[in-house]
């Protein structure tokens, strides 16, 4: 079962990686469109607000990244730290927990985004295409290291 699971995994990444980079994508087109219920209930945030646009912004262009696969890793550190800024600069101020500080989804979203800062991209992502096209590449970068490691894992266990 183990050998099954581990063939999906760059698949399952893949899935995770879309879905939390389009969730991700959408906070920043609400806040800076106004579009999906606006920015906290209605409208949009005003163009050069800080912090409010400029973490709109990393939301919307490091969430399209992300669900693209283009210079993943770098999209979701930026990511990541922009909701641990968030996380400490407006919701810890408040209480001490998340539940308490209405920053759950700050927290969410910036742990989730640091594991893809180690987990890299997954299977169908625009990194691997232009490292498979220019030849080079690091393994590490591309999700190909994942695959040796599975491979050599395979051959040591069969």
């Amino acid at each position: 079962m183990s050998t099954h699971l581990n063939k999906a995994q760059p698949y399952a990444l893949c899935l995770f990686r879309i879905v939390v980079g389009l969730l991700f994508a959408c906070h920043g087109a609400a806040s800076l469109f106004g579009i999906l219920g606006g920015a906290m209930g209605g409208g949009s945030i005003s163009a050069g607000t800080w912090p409010g646009w400029y973490a709109a912004l990393i939301q919307l262009v490091g969430g399209t990244l992300v669900v693209l696969g283009l210079g993943t890793r770098v999209a979701a550190l930026v990511a990541s730290g922009s909701m641990a800024y968030a996380y400490f600069k407006v919701h810890q101020p408040e209480a001490l927990f998340p539940l308490q500080n209405g920053g759950e989804p700050s927290a969410v979203f910036c742990w989730t985004f640091l594991l893809l800062v180690f987990t890299g991209p997954g299977a169908l992502a625009l990194d691997r295409l232009f490292a498979a096209r220019t030849g080079g590449g690091r393994g590490e970068e591309t999700g190909r290291g994942e695959d040796r490691a599975h491979e050599q894992a395979s051959a040591v266990t069969a």
